[in-house]
């Protein structure tokens, strides 16, 4: 996880806590989850490459009906479904019983399995959708489907929004903007723009001083920069970077 370490430092070296704005600081929300899963493709693909065994005598994993998959989630083909299980194996190898694990997901986004973290609670929780504690097969492909480049732009705002709406009330408000983009920049060791109380006024627009969807997806629509970390553009190639004999099922596209 090294590259997704030195992903986000070049990232902040790159922005001084006075040249951000506060759609640089809402984009850097997912800035873990980003690096986390591109490093991921990379690290997977390239110990196929170095180790060829792998791909040979695999214990028999779980049954997961990756065409079902694929259809569910509207963007993937079926062996990018397969190459998601790759990932999703390589996340899930501390605590072998085929789900990911909270701790799992936090050492692979800040290289440790405790502590707490506002960020990493928000991005477990809109994982797990049956809110039983783990994240399963189906779940996270059903997650990532919401990053992959055909996914719909309304889906996007909606995952944007749930994870700023930290007590699930249907509402952004504006202690929950600030606990979140505070945890972010701890992380990155930078400050809290001055301009947030301006930018929280802008989208309130019946100022109420809380954020509905409707407003949040005007807001968005306005400043699309929000929605550039929304979008992993090697979620459409992953069929292409793993190596064909990786794939069981000869599917090229749904």
């Amino acid at each position: 996880m090294a590259m997704r370490s030195s992903s986000c430092s070049s990232s902040s070296s790159a922005l001084s806590s006075s040249s951000l704005t506060v759609g640089d600081c809402l984009c850097l929300a997912l800035h873990p989850l980003i690096g986390t899963i591109e490093g991921l493709i990379f690290l997977v693909t390239d110990c196929f490459g170095c180790h060829p065994w792998l791909l040979f005598g695999r214990p028999q994993e779980p049954c997961h009906d990756f065409s079902k998959l694929a259809v569910e989630s509207q963007c993937f083909t079926v062996n990018e479904v397969e190459a998601l299980h790759e990932l999703f194996k390589k996340l899930s190898t501390s605590i072998e019983d085929g789900h990911i694990h909270k701790e799992e997901l936090q050492m692979a986004l800040f290289m440790t399995p405790t502590g707490e973290n506002l960020f990493l609670n928000r991005v477990f929780y809109l994982f797990d959708e049956k809110k039983d504690g783990v994240i399963e097969f189906e779940e996270f492909v059903h997650a990532l489907s919401v990053f992959h480049p055909y996914a719909p732009l309304e889906d996007k705002i909606n995952f944007t929004f749930r994870l700023y709406d930290l007590n699930e009330t249907g509402f952004i408000e504006r202690e929950e903007v600030k606990q979140m983009l505070v945890a972010i920049l701890v992380e990155s060791e930078m400050a809290l723009p001055d301009e947030l109380l301006e930018a929280f006024e802008d989208a309130d627009v019946n100022r109420d001083g809380r954020i509905d969807q409707d407003e949040w997806k005007n807001f968005v629509i306005r400043h699309p920069k929000l929605l550039k970390n929304m979008t992993l553009p090697h979620l459409q190639d992953l069929s292409k970077i793993f190596p064909s004999s990786v794939f069981n099922i000869e599917v090229e596209s749904l």
